[in-house]
């Protein structure tokens, strides 16, 4: 069965820290939390995506830290961290110290990684996707251990946001950890993927409702019909840069805003 819509809409927003100074990055994000923006997410890379493949980029979790001390209601968070570049217990600390800087707004994010030429560059051993996968099934319940011991604890259970559609392994993981589910599908993909999803919830003992929806959107929000129909609640708008423009993230928030007080009327 198909976990039932959230009548709630949030819109996110991912802003890439490529192919610009630090500056106009942290002026784009003042300028999403001013328009109302939900979440702010950047990425776990350490080039440049797209055509260019080289240029200015910053790293992640540092940028979270700063993000952290120059909003005040937002919540921030990776799309995703890659799990292959830290180790487990200190990527918990790292978490756990960005929770506090921001009084509460982070959203952990976190993969399995597929950037070859990261892993070859910064030196990490690139394996298989399967092997990855595995690794990050490893690395959670060490996260999860990690937020118990530490000394303060977080501000609140940190929500745990995971990204990857694999079926047989990654959905699996999905099913035991995750508070969010992040999909790069679409379409009749997505319908599937939503489908063997709840079939691993029910494997494992999980509501599926208890999983927020999350998707990557761009375009025209009146199209996105089918998928709050799969119950996606989180959308997530992408913005590469660099000159980050928010016309279309207005559309979404109007929309969002629209969304929601018809919900909240009916």
């Amino acid at each position: 069965m198909i976990a039932q819509p959230s009548s709630k809409i949030r819109v996110g927003i991912q802003l890439a820290p490529q192919h610009v100074d630090y500056p106009v990055i942290r002026r784009a994000a003042a300028q999403a939390e001013e328009l109302g923006v939900d979440v702010l997410f950047n990425w776990d890379h350490f080039f440049p995506l797209g055509k260019v493949a080289d240029g200015k980029h910053f790293e992640c979790w540092t940028m979270l830290g700063a993000w952290a001390e120059a909003t005040s209601r937002v919540e921030i968070g990776p799309l995703v961290t890659c799990n292959s570049y830290r180790n487990p217990d200190l990527l918990a600390d790292m978490a756990r110290t960005v929770d506090h800087i921001s009084g509460g707004r982070l959203i952990l994010g976190i993969g399995a990684g597929f950037k070859e030429r990261e892993y070859v560059e910064y030196g990490y051993e690139f394996g298989t996707p399967g092997s990855r996968i595995d690794d990050l099934s490893r690395s959670l319940p060490r996260i999860e251990h990690r937020f118990t011991q530490l000394d303060p604890p977080p501000t609140r259970k940190i929500p745990l946001l995971i990204g990857g559609g694999g079926e047989k392994k990654m959905l699996r993981i999905v099913a035991q950890h995750a508070d969010i589910w992040h999909s790069f599908a679409g379409g009749d993909e997505l319908a599937h993927k939503m489908k063997v999803l709840d079939e691993h919830c029910a494997a494992v003992g999980r509501d599926p409702a208890e999983i927020q929806r999350s998707v990557l959107v761009g375009g025209d929000p009146a199209e996105c019909e089918r998928e709050l129909e799969l119950g996606v609640s989180l959308f997530v708008v992408r913005n590469p840069g660099p000159d980050f423009d928010f016309g279309e993230l207005r559309d979404w928030l109007a929309w969002r805003d629209e969304h929601n007080r018809d919900a909240a009327a009916s």
